[in-house]
This record gives C-alpha cells, sequence and structure tokens, in this order.
C-alpha cells in the first residue's frame, strides 16, 4: 500500500511517500519539504506567531497538495515538539484543518521515542541485543533503551538543536561563553536524567537518529565495514567533541561548504554538536551507531503493526 507521512516538526514540514507492506522495508517513493525553522516564530510564551502559524498552514496546504497528487492509501499526518508545546497549538491544529483538510495527530514526547525506538530496533534487528537510542529533534532530545521492540525507559527533554539554538546561541557565530552556558545547562539536565535511568538496563549498542545526528556523523564520524555499509557510520565521541568548536567559530553560512552540513540545518548544527555531545558524556557513552531510520519510518511500522 502506499503511505504518505506528514512530520510537521519544529525545523521542517516534510512529507514522505512510501510503498509499504508488513514483513518488508517501507520503499520510499516522494519526498516533499520546507524548512520553516518554528523557534523563530516563538513568543516569550512559547506561542507560535502570526506569522508562524501562517507558514506552517501554507506548508502543510503544499504537502496535502502532493499527498493528493500521489494516490495514497492512507496519509499519516503528526506534529510533534513545536506545536505540542506552544499555548496557542490547539487554536493552530484547528485553523490547519480548517484551511487544509489536513488533522494533525499531535505525539508526546515520550511517543517520539517509543516509536523511534521500534524503527531503531526493526533496522538493525535483534542481534543488536539491548539498545540505547538518543534522537536529537528540533525541539526535543528524546533517549529510550530497553530489549525488546517497546523500550523499558524512555523520556523527551527540552534539548532539541533548534529550542537550544535559539535560547543560548544568540549570535552568529555564537561566543565561546553561549556554546559554554549552553553545555552547563544542557549537561546538567542529562546528569540528573542519566541519575535516575534504570541501572539495570546496560545496552549493548547504542543508536543515534535523526537529521542532526546523520549531519555530524557524516562530518565527523567514520563508515562501518560490513553488509550495508556505504550508509552506516559510526560517531565517536572524542571526535565529536573535536569538532563542536571548530564548527562553533564559523558563521552560519559557511557551514554548509563542511561534508554533510546542509543549508537547513547549519544554524541549529552546533547547539546539536553540543548537546549529543553531553548527552553521550552524561550516560558514559564513547560512540554510537548512526541509524538511517526514525520517527517517520517508526510511525509507518505501527501503523502496519495495527492493520494486521
Amino acid at each position: 500500500m502506499r503511505l504518505g507521512v506528514l512530520d510537521v516538526g519544529s525545523n521542517t514540514v516534510h512529507l514522505l511517500v512510501v510503498d509499504a507492506r508488513r514483513g518488508a522495508p517501507p520503499v520510499p517513493q516522494s519526498s516533499r519539504k520546507s524548512v520553516l525553522r518554528l523557534m523563530r516564530y516563538l513568543d516569550q510564551d512559547g506561542a507560535l506567531s502570526d506569522e508562524g502559524v501562517d507558514a506552517v498552514v501554507e506548508a502543510v496546504s503544499a504537502a496535502a497538495e502532493h499527498a493528493a497528487a500521489s494516490d495514497l492509501d492512507e496519509l499519516l499526518p503528526f506534529a510533534t515538539s513545536a506545536l505540542r508545546e506552544a499555548p496557542n497549538g490547539p487554536q493552530v491544529l484547528d485553523l490547519v484543518a480548517r484551511r487544509t483538510g489536513v488533522r494533525l495527530q499531535v505525539l508526546s514526547g515520550e511517543e517520539e521515542a517509543r516509536l523511534t525506538f521500534l524503527a531503531v530496533r526493526r533496522w538493525y534487528g535483534w542481534s543488536a541485543g539491548s539498545v540505547l537510542l538518543m534522537d536529537i529533534g528540533g525541539g526535543s532530545l528524546e533517549i529510550a533503551s530497553g530489549g525488546a521492540e517497546e523500550p523499558d525507559a524512555a523520556v523527551s527533554l527540552p534539548l532539541g538543536a533548534g529550542r537550544s539554538t535559539v535560547s543560548h546561541l544568540h549570535d552568529d557565530p555564537p561566543t565561546e561563553g553561549q556554546v559554554q552556558a549552553l553545555r552547563e545547562y544542557a549537561g546538567g539536565l542529562l546528569d540528573r536524567t542519566a541519575r535516575r535511568w534504570p541501572t539495570d538496563l546496560d545496552p549493548a549498542h547504542v543508536v543515534g537518529s535523526s537529521k542532526t545526528v546523520r549531519s555530524l556523523a557524516r562530518l565527523a564520524g567514520g563508515r562501518v565495514d560490513g553488509v550495508g555499509a556505504d550508509d552506516r557510520r559510526v560517531l565517536r565521541r572524542a571526535d565529536l567533541e573535536d569538532w563542536v568548536p571548530r564548527l562553533a567559530r564559523m558563521p552560519a553560512e559557511a557551514r554548509p561548504a563542511l561534508p554533510g552540513i546542509t543549508a537547513d540545518r547549519t544554524f541549529q548544527v552546533v547547539a546539536g554538536g553540543v548537546v549529543l555531545a553531553e548527552a553521550m558524556r552524561a550516560f558514559g557513552v564513547t560512540e554510537l551507531d548512526v541509524s538511517p531510520w526514525a520517527l517517520r519510518e517508526g510511525l509507518i511500522l505501527r501503523y502496519l503493526d495495527r492493520l494486521a
């Protein structure tokens, strides 16, 4: 069957069209993405401004037109951190539904973590053993771990790459003081999270996912030998910590000249690197494998499971 997954995130509105069936990997057919960086449109109370609302409506409308022309069996539309946490989020969702005909399902942070964990588990299989997942979105950081398809522990933290950029890295390029302040804030929150983490969840495999993690891995990581090695990378904390200060000294407009840094992530990649490095440090992780599957694939897999 042909499915469309419409992801209204903190950084982009992304429609992915796939052919999918239970027991097989979803096969991408087309993709349409609008870069919004919604964190720019939040006021002091976290509400989305009129300009931001208009941008969301326009992007969802364009995605809906693409979906209508794609002969879909089902459209799976969802929203994450930016609309979940905005005080005017319910009003924005109603407006989007009236103007575009698309009713977005708002995922909780824990749902994001669990769906992404499912995707990672299916990608790596049972031979990976117990998995610790770190996923950095625009608005939040999800961490989950366990040995089954459902994680035994899952948490969502307000440490997304876009959110952390807006809250701490006010200059371009950011000052050393701003980067250090973000490192201390993220490290303190992650240290508290790690201390509360179940002590019996000792991972055999640590995985990072999301576009920010993939970008950092292409810049600072290395390829993995073996089956599917062309798209498999390992990111070591030492290499990441070596690159983050260098990225921070560059203006955003210069970063896309580097391997893996795309124009839609250039403004938030420094914050993403700081947060990921602190997450790895807090959980005692020296390296992680980078998953090509994340939240959208998890949503597709869960939908197919429920059909069965």
